[in-house]
């Protein structure tokens, strides 16, 4: 496909690998998974169709320009295409090297710009977040009023987006520290935990859920100082120089914890973390550094999984939970299992299961970014768990469970949302799960 100009290409354009691109033979087995093939039944917009052009950017036919870029940018980057390929296409270097050239040579909109600035500047940083967050909990009835009367609805969308995907905020949680915690015996393992720069601000429990589960199934579970953002959201967003200085700090921070595993319980976060072997490949002095910390990540579910039959009893949780899918954990880290088997080992649990794994919409700060279709994407997903008519819905991604939350509210439907581990939390230490709070408790 030969796009209008508005910049000529004056060399051939650096981008996806060559090899990558020709392992896909078009035989659209992609499409049906793709949520904006789903939404546009458009080409262009699958999978297969964003291959063509990045094959066709590659070899100078195809110029970056504003058409060239909404197809990138409408991508949510949720690999459900990956599960879906018979023939093994790496999509996520693919796409991920095209939003890099992208991010390279493409010149956006003032307001495009200046939006997806405040974004990356704001977002990975916790001090700056706490900032932006602390009038949301001081004023927490206010916020309350706007989301009961609509009024985010008249202003721009994209700051429209930000304050209807926000929930209820505690101020006492924005400052909350997460302790390390040591087992009863001999440790099985050391284990650092990866706080996250949204998880630790808008979901506190979900943390200190992990480290009282990990140290009551034996690790001694520390948390590194100063290891910041682990560079998911420039990683995702084409932004590899940023990327790389937040990995560089995440690896060394843990290196010097010494531990034998990094955990962490989003989602997002682990995805970016198992492949910075790919992002150091060209890099000498940290390639093997890379390779060795990526090489000990795991999600919280998948070495809880791996630990085997838990050591400490479990006690009822009478509740129905829907498990929900969150796609850098489905898709790309191949992690499905793990987190249904843990909780269906959980007394009294009923788990049902969601008839559709299509993503929720959220995709890092797509929700942001694209609202319009996010917000289709995040109602058509809420619908599909809500038929299951569950009490809880868990979800081990917190960008699913603010997208899902949002949904919920815009559909009046009173639910709870928890991360597996704290549903695991709860059947250790007893007690009833909570009801009809979208936020942290």
């Amino acid at each position: 496909m030969t796009t209008t100009a508005h910049r000529a290409p004056t060399r051939r354009i650096d981008g996806p690998d060559p090899a990558l691109l020709d392992a896909c033979v078009h035989c659209g087995f992609c499409l049906p998974a793709c949520p904006t093939y789903a939404l546009w039944s458009e080409e262009m917009d699958s999978p297969r169709g964003r291959i063509h052009l990045m094959k066709a950017a590659v070899e100078g036919r195809a110029t970056i320009d504003d058409r060239f870029v909404r197809y990138f940018d409408r991508c949510l980057g949720c690999l459900a295409c990956v599960t879906a390929c018979p023939s093994g296409v790496r999509y996520e270097p693919l796409i991920e090297a095209t939003r890099a050239m992208i991010e390279q040579q493409h010149r956006r909109s003032f307001g495009d710009r200046l939006f997806r600035a405040f974004a990356y500047r704001t977002f990975p940083y916790r001090g700056r977040m706490r900032l932006l967050l602390l009038p949301l909990a001081v004023l927490r009835p206010v916020t309350e009023l706007l989301h009961r009367t609509g009024m985010p609805r008249l202003l721009p969308r994209r700051l429209a987006a930000m304050l209807t995907s926000a929930p209820p905020l505690r101020l006492r949680n924005l400052f909350r520290r997460v302790p390390a915690a040591a087992p009863a015996g001999a440790p099985r393992l050391r284990a650092g935990l990866l706080t996250g720069c949204v998880q630790q601000l808008l979901f506190p429990d979900t943390n200190a859920a992990t480290v009282r589960v990990l140290a009551a199934e034996g690790c001694d579970v520390l948390v590194p100082s100063r290891q910041g953002c682990c560079g998911a959201l420039a990683l995702h967003g084409g932004r590899i120089a940023e990327a790389k200085r937040f990995a560089r700090r995440t690896i060394a921070a843990f290196e010097r914890a010494k531990v034998d595993h990094v955990v962490t319980n989003a989602a997002g976060c682990g995805s970016a973390m198992k492949s910075y072997a790919h992002l150091f490949a060209d890099d000498d002095r940290w390639r093997e550094r890379a390779e060795r910390f990526a090489a000990s990540v795991r999600d919280v579910n998948e070495l809880l999984d791996e630990l085997g039959p838990p050591r400490t009893p479990r006690q009822p949780v009478d509740a129905r939970v829907v498990y929900q899918d969150a796609c850098h954990l489905a898709h790309a880290q191949g992690i499905r299992t793990a987190p249904r088997r843990l909780l269906a080992a959980i007394p009294g649990l009923t788990l049902a299961d969601c008839s559709d794994d299509m993503c929720c919409g959220s995709a890092g700060i797509y929700n942001l970014l694209e609202p319009e279709p996010a917000r289709r994407l995040g109602d058509r997903k809420i619908e599909q768990l809500l038929a299951a008519k569950p009490d809880i819905v868990a979800t081990a991604n917190p960008g699913c469970r603010l997208q899902l939350a949002a949904a919920a509210r815009r559909a009046g439907r009173t639910v709870t949302f928890l991360h597996p581990v704290e549903l695991l939390d709860l059947s250790i230490r007893g007690g009833e799960p909570p009801g009809g709070d979208h936020s942290p408790r």
